[in-house]
């Protein structure tokens, strides 16, 4: 007899039934696969979220300034999973000029600042200007990123190179940058110090510093040249500074008598030389001194100093060889030149020739007859 099951005792019966109870399919039927859900589409995502924004912000207020807006929008450029259009390049140009405007501004309004504080001197007033530049244009640039909300991971492509090239590339500047802090801190080197300078071809001349820069020093010499060198090699390489701990500078000028002068005299008129220059610094006094017998000459040495050798060692110099010579003059104290006696050994070949030269200046005279 064949017993008839409702619908109703079926679905009973598979409430009924645990899941971990569920038989086995038969033998030869098909195990049921689960069916996989659509992946959805990738789509790129906006480099600069301000863009967005300030977009819909516009398109709100004039359709048409939308529409414009949409277009620039739609020129771009996608590099992997992020998408850059005209329209982001254009907002992101804004933002950032306006920043850097500001970071400008900003770091005018501090040096002002700094220079009106009248208990620093100038080495601390500069390397704090250094320092507080930095500080705002690093601020100002986070603050740019944040404005626009950039993707930095839209520049993974090429952060490897750009880092080699920045690696590469502004080695020596940041090098260059930590030498003129470090020369601020230790006051070694600040503006206003006299320093010697070595050009290319090896002349040394004596240089006032008129600006420390992030990259380089700028030095003035007395023809107007002015030498840029580079922070690092002040740091690495001998520097003679002529006013590091103090301004005052001794010159020596070098002079020579002949053995037949009054030695008392010529001390005298020497530190009247130096007197009479108005250069020449009072304290500490010239000084003159015996150095020895020369060859031809009795050899003194005018030491004098001065305090400000950005005007010129030469001309210091020159001035007071001027005023030595014009003494000398006045007081009949002569300035030996070198003479030598000279030896000659007599031979056949010599007298031939003092011969000829006696018969053509007698010949020479009756011809003048």
């Amino acid at each position: 007899m064949t017993t008839a099951v409702t619908p109703a005792e079926d679905t009973l019966a598979a409430q009924s039934t645990p899941e971990g109870d569920a038989s086995p399919p038969a033998a030869g039927e098909a195990t049921p696969q689960p069916t996989p859900e659509p992946a959805p589409d990738p789509t790129p995502t906006e480099a600069v979220e301000a863009a967005d924004g300030l977009k819909e912000a516009v398109a709100s207020k004039s359709e048409t300034a939308g529409s414009f807006i949409e277009t620039l929008d739609s020129w771009a450029l996608t590099i992997g999973e992020n998408r850059i259009s005209v329209w982001d390049s254009l907002v992101a140009a804004s933002v950032l000029l306006l920043v850097i405007i500001g970071a400008w501004f900003i770091t005018r309004f501090i040096a002002a600042l700094i220079k009106r504080a009248s208990k620093l001197d100038s080495t601390q007033q500069l390397l704090l200007q250094k320092i507080s530049t930095i500080i705002v244009w690093a601020i100002a640039f986070l603050i740019g990123i944040d404005i626009l909300g950039i993707d930095l991971t839209a520049l993974a492509v090429f952060s490897g190179a750009f880092g080699l090239a920045i690696g590469f590339g502004l080695q020596k500047t940041f090098g260059n940058l930590i030498s003129g802090i470090l020369l601020l801190l230790d006051k070694s080197i600040k503006p206003g110090d006299v320093i010697s300078v070595t050009d290319g071809a090896g002349n040394e001349s004596v240089g006032q510093i008129r600006k420390i820069g992030i990259r380089a020093i700028s030095v003035i010499t007395r023809d107007r040249t002015e030498h840029l060198i580079p922070n690092e090699n002040l740091m690495i390489n001998q520097v003679v500074n002529w006013s590091y701990s103090s301004r005052d500078v001794r010159v020596k000028a070098p002079v020579g008598v002949s053995y037949g002068s009054d030695l008392k005299l010529v001390e005298k008129l020497l530190y009247e030389a130096a007197r009479d220059c108005p250069r020449v610094l009072k304290t500490p006094p010239p000084r003159v001194n015996l150095m020895g017998f020369g060859d031809s000459s009795v050899d003194f040495d005018l030491r004098f100093w001065i305090d400000d050798p950005e005007e010129g060692l030469a001309n210091i110099r020159s001035d007071v060889y001027m005023r030595i010579w014009e003494l000398f003059k006045e007081h009949d104290i002569e300035i030996p030149f070198p003479q030598r006696d000279l030896n000659l050994r007599t031979n056949q070949q010599f007298d031939r020739l003092i011969e000829a030269l006696s018969g053509s200046s007698k010949n020479n005279q009756k011809s003048d007859r």
